[in-house]
């Protein structure tokens, strides 16, 4: 990649902001001046970025048509307002948000090829960590087993939630071992030592909105005609890194043996042999490789397969997927 832009980071002070800042160096991605944007809260610190400084200005002040490309770490609200307004300045836009409408969803490993019919200024989405995740690995299954169905539980950690989600862990965490009493903050019930069966809002239907979004984006990056997904998402006392238990029906009797083959063959996944497993802590937490482990057959039906995942929802999951996605738009469109 010779071709340099200038970039923009907004949310460059929260936990995945300041992953992609990180990731931007790590990779030597082609950044000709890089602009790092926040709210007024935040206006003012300093984000470290190749041996500088950079100072955090404020979001509403700037001016989009400065810069080629902008990564939306924020809010949902403020990527709906303020990534519609750099893309109607000619900026393209990889949101991280879920609030730009109308953007596609891409995971390299999945769907790069829907690039090739866009035009610039991009209007694209980087999806969740979960539905990230979990369309890399089923990738390159998807022909191979002919899938039909994908139920997954995801057991995702506090910083699903960002900065202020890995605050109130370790603020409750410290409340109960000093046996002080505990009033919870942001979850509506006690996170620390407990496993909460929901994540967020919840529709009339019983489903919460984050299940219907990640239901939807696995559909839209996989795109197997008649692909049905049933979404559980759950949040663990687990600073970072999201653990998903996944069980596929596919169109026949499963080669396990053939599948783990497959998935040992891919590059940013690493396989667990037989016999062990991998967790976050373990494993996943600060890598950008995605963890899959516990490959079996069904109990009862020979075209179920079951597998575990392991990754880093803020590294990769997040900030590493945005950045590839960049590197692709580099590399072959802008």
């Amino acid at each position: 990649m010779s071709k340099s832009l200038a970039i923009a980071v907004i949310g460059a002070t929260g936990t995945v902001g300041e992953a992609l800042v990180q990731l931007l160096e790590e990779r030597d991605f082609p950044v000709a001046s890089l602009h790092v944007l926040a709210g007024s809260d935040s206006a003012g610190q300093a984000v470290a970025f190749r041996g500088k400084n950079l100072r955090v200005r404020e979001l509403a002040d700037f001016d989009f048509s400065q810069v080629q490309l902008a990564f939306f770490a924020a809010g949902e609200e403020v990527g709906r307002q303020y990534g519609a307004k750099a893309h109607a300045a000619g900026c393209s836009v990889i949101d991280l948000s879920g609030g730009l409408e109308q953007a596609l969803p891409v995971v390299p490993e999945a769907n790069a090829e829907c690039l090739a019919g866009l035009r610039a200024p991009y209007r694209l989405a980087s999806p969740t960590p979960v539905a990230t995740a979990l369309a890399a690995v089923l990738a390159p299954l998807r022909a191979a087993l002919g899938l039909r169905k994908v139920t997954l539980t995801a057991v995702m950690a506090v910083s699903s939630l960002g900065r202020a989600g890995v605050s109130e862990l370790a603020r409750q965490t410290t409340e109960l071992l000093n046996l002080r009493p505990l009033e919870p903050q942001l979850f509506d019930r006690q996170v620390a030592f407990n496993v909460l069966a929901r994540v967020g809002g919840v529709e009339e239907s019983g489903h919460a909105v984050l299940e219907r979004r990640v239901s939807g984006e696995v559909k839209r990056v996989l795109a197997v005609e008649g692909l049905k997904v049933a979404v559980t998402c759950s949040v663990a006392p687990v600073f970072f890194g999201d653990s998903l238990a996944v069980c596929l029906e596919t169109a026949g009797a499963v080669d396990v043996a053939a599948v783990a083959e497959l998935l040992a063959q891919q590059p940013g996944i690493e396989l667990v042999e037989q016999g062990d497993y991998p967790t976050v802590v373990g494993d996943a937490v600060g890598q950008d490789e995605l963890y899959v482990g516990r490959l079996r057959a069904g109990l009862d039906d020979p075209a179920e397969l079951n597998l575990w995942i392991a990754s880093d929802n803020v590294r990769k999951g997040s900030a590493l997927n945005a950045v590839q996605i960049g590197e692709l738009l580099i590399k072959h469109y802008l």
